[in-house]
């Protein structure tokens, strides 16, 4: 079947709906022909809606031939059909062994990718640091304040409540255990240890990497979409130095400090629940407190602070570098951030429950 459609007139922006109507689609499978000879002008809408016709009819099956354009119109068209992006062709569904092996194995090398980039990253940040230490004036005193009430000061009330929650939960599970062998007073032994040596660390960290690993990420993704970070590079400023060093600091100063307000915490959660429980006096918990723990279960927990801290800075930092212009991707990054120092935090933390069963702390 074979079809002419001549277009006179001005095929222009303003008439771009009376010529949509006139270019109503052509029957399936038609053969097209549009005459452009008596059209006298034409704009770039005018042209995109030629374009897409044509597209539309060979979408179909058909043919579609423009005809009777000047050089003009011919230049015009070629444009915008170069500016019309292609369509990606859809990939077909893959559940084969080896497809699925093929996945894991990208997934695996973009991981591998991933990890040395952040690891370039974090080298940056130390270099950085490194130039600071040597000028402290460089120092950014009044944004290392702020972050680090922001970090510290502002998340001690969900820190305290969860630690104190914890130690309640523990102590009393513990005595329900306990009580069936007579030995209701190891319940001491069973909070501090946990407490100061994994708990009250971990949980810590976790919450503060959902709560200031993500804003690290949305701050400074927000900051990539904007371009701020550009126009810093282009007025000769560091944004490692300016934005990313004040938050892996102030982290790395208040971590230390909320562990230790989540240790005091959960040991008093503790104390409440076995005096309510079981009856251990508060003098009496104290005592066991003192006889049965070492310093260096709290010193455990305290070492492993900082490195906590590095790990969720960096991760929040890194993934806010790597924002796009779209809020999509700040939203995703944002999880990203969150999930993989939640991740990297528990597996630091399961390395040095190795370390130290080795040398014996």
């Amino acid at each position: 079947m074979f079809m002419k459609i001549a277009l006179s007139g001005r095929l222009v922006i303003a008439r771009l709906e009376e010529v949509r109507a006139q270019l109503t689609a052509p029957a399936t499978e038609a053969d097209v022909t549009l005459d452009l000879s008596q059209v006298e002008a034409m704009d770039t809408a005018g042209a995109w809606l030629l374009v897409t016709t044509q597209n539309e009819v060979q979408g179909r099956g058909g043919r579609c031939e423009i005809a009777g354009a000047s050089q003009n119109q011919v230049d015009l068209l070629d444009v915008v059909r170069q500016s019309i992006p292609k369509k990606a062709p859809t990939a077909k569904p893959r559940h084969g062994f080896f497809d699925w092996l093929e996945v894991i194995g990208q997934k695996t090398w973009f991981g591998i990718l991933g990890v040395i980039e952040m690891l370039g990253f974090l080298g940056a940040v130390l270099a950085r640091l490194g130039y600071v230490a040597l000028h402290p004036r460089r120092l950014r005193v009044t944004s290392l304040v702020h972050h680090m009430q922001e970090v510290g000061l502002n998340a001690v009330p969900i820190v305290s409540l969860m630690a104190f929650l914890i130690g309640v939960v523990m102590a009393f599970q513990g005595a329900v255990q306990l009580r069936q062998f007579g030995a209701e007073v190891f319940v001491v032994d069973l909070i501090a240890i946990s407490v100061l040596r994994e708990l009250g660390i971990l949980l810590t960290a976790i919450i503060v990497a959902g709560r200031s690993g993500a804003a690290f990420t949305a701050a400074i993704g927000s900051m990539k979409m904007r371009e701020e970070i550009d126009a810093m590079r282009t007025f000769g400023l560091d944004p490692i130095e300016i934005l990313i060093l004040p938050r892996v600091l102030a982290l790395v100063f208040m971590l230390p400090l909320l562990g230790f307000v989540a240790d005091v915490m959960g040991l008093l959660g503790g104390a409440m629940m076995s005096w309510i429980e079981l009856d251990v006096s508060p003098g009496m918990f104290q005592t066991r407190l003192y006889d049965s723990v070492d310093v260096w279960h709290y010193a455990v927990g305290l070492i492993k602070a900082p490195f906590f801290a590095v790990i969720i800075a960096i991760v929040g930092c890194y993934e806010g570098m790597k924002v796009g212009g779209d809020a999509e991707s700040l939203g995703r990054l944002t999880s990203t951030s969150v999930v993989l120092s939640i991740f990297l935090v528990i597996v630091a933390d399961a390395m040095f429950s190795i370390l130290f069963a080795v040398i014996g702390i």
